[in-house]
């Protein structure tokens, strides 16, 4: 993609044009993050409590008994939110899904061990490990340039 940006001194209000020969996916997601019309903050509960979360102190997002949960430095909340829904909120830069049930921040990865013949290992910040399924394996390697 090709980004290109013109100073006008009489411009008074910002203006976005964006020329393509079809609809992508990567317009969808551009047209969503310029609406910007999706809460950057998440809501969590633990302990009777609901909690904002800054999506900066998350580490990873999973599902599991039928619940989707979220974890920080600080514990573990349950969300209400669907992973689905989770992945268009966050931004896609910091956040990959690395399978079906799980939604991790690369800047909270330790470390990814590659000596497993068909999957990734991800060493998170907190010490947890985490599988990158066989599915997104090729996109993690792109995100990696590997």
């Amino acid at each position: 993609m090709q980004v290109e940006i013109k100073i006008e001194v009489s411009c008074t209000e910002p203006r976005v044009i964006i020329e393509t020969a079809a609809m992508t996916e990567e317009i969808h997601t551009l047209l969503r993050k310029l609406s910007d019309d999706m809460p950057q903050l998440i809501s969590g509960s633990r302990d009777d409590k609901i909690e904002v979360l800054d999506p900066a102190d998350l580490i990873r997002i999973y599902t599991g008994a039928g619940k989707v949960f979220a974890v920080t430095d600080s514990g573990e909340y349950t969300l209400r939110l669907r992973l689905y829904e989770l992945e268009e909120r966050l931004d896609s830069r910091r956040f990959v899904r690395i399978s079906h049930s799980e939604i991790i921040n690369l800047k909270k990865v330790s470390h990814f061990d590659l000596s497993f013949t068909g999957t990734i290992c991800v060493k998170l910040s907190d010490g947890s490990t985490a599988y990158v399924s066989r599915r997104y394996v090729s996109k993690i390697k792109k995100i990696l340039g590997i």
